[in-house]
């Protein structure tokens, strides 16, 4: 009997752990029954009662695993860790808030069983706020044009991973790795399943703006040097129009030394300009430096707290890597 792990990232979800184990069970039990079903939480560190009701599960269920980490390492690391640390012969990766939702899971692995190494969730329709699903929408299609690799647009990780791809992830050792962009660059021959996201069931999303913008520029810095190169192509123009406009009216002030005054009103502009285009470029190369630190620095994903339900063979499995 095959054996599918679903990998679920939590961080204060003591609203919705009990729901995804019972709404797995469930479809596990009536479509999923020739399968053994493990569910392994991923906690990040929750300060509510989430690891508490964890633990209730995994004391009633022995299929019911757990990892807790000895911080919050942040959604991304926290996320890739836990994904590449199943051990069924396919993974599932789905989040505690039930926005996408695991009844379209049978379908995955119907298309698994097809020969796809990975299938992917890919939001057909959002009951999100509309205005924060445009922004994805434009986010994906601008990463979509700049990107050196072919990136998977409404694809927030959703998916089904086959046990071979969770290897390579293992073997990456990338200390700020952007599952996205890995699954498009490494990923093997995989399919795509529709679906319509819902709302959270419960509890309020911990996934603010600074958190949203730092995932899209990993997302951005990882995979694209578009920025760097239009820094570079834009300082060569903005120097040689200032070049052109310097040696006008150097000639103009020339020619009409007493009626040519060089008022300060162009000088203000051209210096406020200037200055605005400079400090936005530098903060993009930031960003870009600041990736490459934290890859130079090759810290672990993250560091375990303890682990729950795991074997003895697992152990030593997650010790070797």
């Amino acid at each position: 009997m095959k054996t599918i792990t679903v990998v679920i990232p939590t961080y204060n979800e003591e609203d919705n752990v009990l729901l995804t184990y019972e709404r797995l069970k469930q479809i596990f039990c009536k479509e999923l029954c020739d399968y053994q079903m493990e569910i392994l939480y991923i906690d990040n560190y929750s300060t509510d009662s989430t690891r508490d009701k964890i633990c209730e599960l995994a004391k009633k269920d022995t299929h019911v695993k757990a990892i807790f980490n000895a911080r919050n390492f942040g959604f991304t690391r926290s996320t890739y860790y836990g994904l590449s640390q199943a051990t069924g012969d396919c993974a599932v990766l789905m989040f505690a808030d039930m926005q996408d939702p695991p009844e379209v899971i049978p379908e995955m692995v119907h298309k698994w069983e097809e020969g796809n190494k990975i299938v992917v969730g890919i939001k057909n329709k959002s009951k999100e706020f509309p205005l924060m699903y445009f922004i994805r929408g434009m986010y994906y299609r601008l990463v979509a044009k700049i990107s050196e690799i072919d990136h998977i647009e409404q694809f927030d990780g959703f998916g089904l991973y086959d046990q071979s791809f969770i290897k390579i992830l293992q073997n990456l050792n990338d200390p700020a790795p952007y599952l996205r962009g890995i699954v498009s660059e490494l990923g093997f021959k995989r399919t795509e399943v529709l679906y319509n996201q819902d709302i959270r069931k419960n509890g309020k999303t911990s996934f603010n703006f600074f958190k949203m913008y730092d995932l899209a520029m990993l997302g951005i810095t990882s995979y694209s040097k578009v920025f760097l190169r239009i820094s570079t192509f834009a300082g060569l123009a903005i120097g040689f129009v200032s070049m052109i406009i310097a040696l006008f009216t150097f000639i103009k002030k020339l020619l009409f030394w007493n009626s040519f005054p060089i008022g300060t009103a162009a000088i203000s502009i051209g210096v406020f300009f200037f200055g605005g285009v400079q400090l936005f470029f530098i903060g993009i190369i930031g960003e870009y430096i600041s990736n490459i630190n934290i890859r130079v620095m090759n810290h672990p994903l993250v560091i375990e707290e303890k682990r729950l339900n795991f074997n003895e063979e697992e152990m030593s499995h997650q010790n070797e890597n």
